[in-house]
């Protein structure tokens, strides 16, 4: 599990209880607590530990910053006080969280202690006014399914952002000359989402290679990865080049500090070590370290994304939308040569050929089913966008590499928008329903989310009322 720690900035208005707003900051700092949330606090900003006053913010904003923390959550313990509110949150530029909890019954004098519903209404749209994006969680009580569910979308939500402001991709020589569909704009990248680029010759590559294997050491240990848990069908030297090509990858990941790669993947590459990289790719894969096929760059951001909003809990594979079902309207295939990590395998792989070349290297197993987030980060002439919704896995024929039969809801809809675009045959997968994370973390990412099935207030409510859909 990733750790994403939150700066706990509960606030009040002076009109209202402060005691009951001292017990609510304390009740909910206790939750936070069961449920293993880190948090950094400001009970040493001023005696009440509450955000109320404008002169606390300078020291508050310093004390989030030099923790480090990667989102604001701003617990409305009364009314709260919204310009202050807004006033952190513009200074921090981290995801806000705005919740309060459901106040209760006046009293036999009609008398209210806190107003927390009321202040909501206010602190959203001052925050609209500062032009500052925030989530919202329903107005409920600390113990009700809602909050703890509402807490867990926010991190993941908060790990999407900033895993999104840190990419850094390893680009492995340039795109495949035939594919033209996966070029990108490596200025605009930079410019507009600070996506930088380590583009490096497949030449440099090559030399990594040759002094993994003169060490042997870490190639040894590969090689018998594989053989634990994987089927080899390949001879002992194309092995050695699998755990030698992984090793050298990793090793240039770490030196250019990237987190992701995108690898040329055919075919000069095949002609210097004599494999395909399919199986190198799973084994990167399955560590958490995407990389994908084609230098398809934002394939690789999309990865990125996608592993984010799971936390860690699973892998995500790199697919091509390729066939129809033969029998399923909306079915599909989602297939490509062999980079899928093994843990998201139904059997156990296989080291083999790949369909389409005669060099050996590649992965093959058929992919677990259930359900799943397909999606696509992309762009063209200024525009970008998330394609993102949900399938499930069902029966289909047997093919090469690794491959997995989904069926959609339109699958004729969704065809649509891959075919005008800004999109490709490529998407990203991961078991897990993290539709909505990735809808709410566009919001912080200036890029317009786009659901490829109509089900976008479904989609919110399980943002902000959050009743278990993950």
């Amino acid at each position: 599990m990733k750790t994403i720690k939150l700066g706990f900035a509960p606030t009040r208005r002076s009109i209202f209880s402060a005691p009951d707003a001292l017990k609510y900051a304390g009740l909910t700092k206790a939750r936070l607590k069961e449920l293993n949330v880190e948090i950094v606090d400001i009970d040493d900003i001023n005696e009440e530990g509450l955000l109320f006053d404008d002169k606390d913010i300078q020291l508050i904003e310093k004390k989030f910053k030099e923790a480090g923390v990667d989102g604001l959550f701003l617990p409305h313990c009364n009314f709260g006080t919204e310009y202050v509110c807004a006033r952190l949150a513009k200074r921090m530029n981290v995801p806000v969280l705005l919740w309060g909890p459901r106040d209760e019954r006046p009293d036999e004098k009609g008398i209210r202690l806190r107003d927390s519903q009321c202040g909501l209404f206010a602190t959203g749209k001052v925050l609209r006014r500062f032009q500052v994006p925030f989530t919202y969680l329903t107005n409920c009580r600390l113990t009700d399914p809602e909050f703890e569910n509402g807490i867990r979308n926010f991190l993941a939500i908060c790990n999407v952002v900033k895993t999104f402001r840190r990419i850094r991709i390893l680009q492995i020589g340039p795109r495949p000359f035939d594919f033209w569909s996966t070029m990108c704009n490596e200025g605009e990248l930079l410019e507009r989402f600070h996506i930088q680029l380590s583009p490096i010759p497949i030449p440099e590559l090559i030399a990594e290679v040759k002094k993994a294997k003169e060490d042997g050491t870490n190639v040894r240990e590969v090689m018998e990865y594989c053989r634990q848990n994987m089927q080899v069908e390949i001879r002992d030297e194309h092995l050695e080049q699998v755990g030698a090509l992984k090793v050298a990858m990793k090793k240039l990941a770490e030196r250019y500090g990237c987190n992701a790669i995108a690898i040329q993947c055919w075919n000069a590459l095949q002609g210097e070590i004599g494999i395909m990289p399919c199986a190198a790719n799973s084994l990167l894969n399955e560590e958490g370290i995407p990389v994908v096929c084609e230098t398809d760059i934002h394939g690789a951001v999309t990865a990125l994304m996608a592993e984010a909003a799971g936390m860690g809990e699973s892998r995500t594979f790199f697919a091509d939308w390729t066939v129809r079902h033969p029998d399923n309207e909306n079915g599909e295939l989602l297939q490509h040569c062999g980079p899928w990590p093994i843990s998201v395998a139904k059997e156990k792989p296989v080291i083999g050929y790949p369909l389409a070349f005669d060099y050996p290297g590649a992965v093959e197993a058929e992919a677990k089913q259930g359900t799943m987030t397909l999606c696509r980060f992309d762009g063209d002439n200024g525009d970008y966008s998330l394609l993102l919704g949900n399938a499930k896995g069902v029966d289909g024929p047997y093919t090469k590499g690794t491959y997995v039969w989904v069926e959609v809801e339109n699958l004729k809809r969704l065809e649509n928008k891959l075919v005008c675009g800004p999109y490709i045959h490529h998407c990203v997968g991961i078991h897990k329903d993290v539709v909505p994370i990735l809808y709410e973390a566009c919001r912080y990412l200036g890029i317009r989310p786009d659901l490829y099935d109509p089900v976008e207030e479904a989609v919110k409510e399980a943002v902000y009322n959050p009743t278990g859909r993950r």
